[in-house]
């Protein structure tokens, strides 16, 4: 059979994999790679993220571009976050040859209408419907200044959207996201492929741990406004301890957790660290106020945790349901805190996960259906 190859636009370096986006590309990329696919992987890179020579063991080849930020790409009409990237250099390289071309997120997607590469197969990977997240980061950011970005980046990237209908395929990271883009694009191939993740067992233990753990990238307003919650509405006047952990806590963040003894706060754990404190934990309690995309914190604490509570909105649409604890006011969570921290995690429910997260969440499984889709 000849070789496949595969062109994959990512939005950022995906290497070290500590957030969302970059988690389910670069695992994407060690599983493709496991299955014989040739990458050649395109990556926009700004400071704080150097380059890295992990990606050149799962790559054929992999080229880095600058990120143009500044005015320019502010005034675009444009969506910032796509307009700043964009290189004449790639669009050249991905020219070149006819392999299909997997752009990651709709920030990659600035040449996915390009009449020069109009006869390419293009594939558009979902993350989050972007216009709903920006719009929750301008609802719950209090500076001016980001309200007024997230608003504009909003409007903005509901009006983009509609070049996706450029793609040939699109893969979708919920059920919920995949219903949504199936009624804005009738007649196109939209297929739910959930994300890919860091995980390939269960791996959590049984018995009891005495704390609760929130982990996260704090510096990104929404899991900001649900640390502040947590500790406001439900922990600041409970005994249970409550862990925080995540990547940049604001400073207003470093202050609340240190007016309360029975809650702790570790900042930028490694990846270690953090498994260590997700499977130690007695109860992960994840809460989020949008319902986009698929949450992978969600997933490596399926895999690697005890007891998960959560409310409606972190589960969206994934269908996991019976392997979480579900309460959306305060007094519900702490309520089934006080529940959970009465019960022990028993072996039938790491088996009742075994069952239902290889079902649909198995890295090579969905290494397989991705190929069969694109090739």
């Amino acid at each position: 059979m000849p070789d496949k190859h595969l062109h994959i636009v990512a939005f950022d370096i995906p290497f070290p994999p500590n957030y969302g986006g970059v988690i389910d590309v670069f695992y994407k990329l060690k599983a493709l790679h496991s299955k014989g696919i040739n990458i050649h992987l395109h990556c926009y890179e700004y400071p704080g993220r150097p380059r890295s020579t992990e990606l050149d063991k799962y790559c054929t080849e992999v080229f880095y571009y600058p990120r143009l930020t500044g005015l320019n790409s502010a005034l675009s009409p444009k969506p910032y976050i796509v307009s700043s990237r964009r290189s004449e250099e790639m669009i050249n390289r991905l020219m070149k040859d006819n392999y299909p071309i997997l752009f990651e997120g709709l920030h990659s997607c600035f040449y996915l209408d390009d009449k020069r590469i109009k006869e390419r197969f293009k594939v558009y990977r979902e993350s989050n419907i972007e216009h709903r997240y920006y719009f929750n980061l301008f609802k719950v950011d209090k500076k001016m200044g980001n309200k007024a970005y997230f608003l504009a980046e909003s409007i903005k990237l509901k009006m983009y959207q509609r070049v996706l209908a450029h793609a040939d395929l699109m893969l979708v990271v919920s059920e919920k996201d995949t219903h949504y883009l199936q009624k804005h694009f009738p007649g196109k191939k939209v297929e739910f492929l959930p994300s890919f993740h860091a995980n390939n067992k269960i791996d959590s233990l049984t018995g009891k741990g005495d704390y609760a753990l929130y982990n996260g990238n704090i510096e990104v307003p929404e899991n900001a406004h649900a640390v502040k919650y947590l500790i406001n509405e439900i922990f600041g006047n409970l005994n249970i301890p409550l862990k925080v952990a995540g990547m940049n806590p604001p400073q207003e963040i470093i202050d609340l957790v240190s007016k309360h003894k029975n809650i702790s706060l570790d900042p930028n754990p490694s990846d270690e660290k953090m498994f260590d404190l997700i499977r130690n934990a007695h109860v992960n309690i994840l809460v989020t106020f949008q319902a986009t995309g698929l949450k992978l914190k969600l997933l490596n604490t399926l895999y690697k945790g005890r007891f998960c509570l959560v409310n409606d909105k972190m589960l969206n649409g994934t269908n996991l349901e019976s392997l979480c604890t579900i309460a959306n006011t305060p007094q519900e969570l702490k309520t089934r805190l006080k529940e959970l921290f009465r019960q022990d995690f028993e072996k039938g429910q790491i088996q009742l996960r075994q069952e239902k997260l290889n079902l649909r969440f198995s890295n090579d499984h969905n290494a397989d259906k991705l190929v069969e889709f694109v090739f």
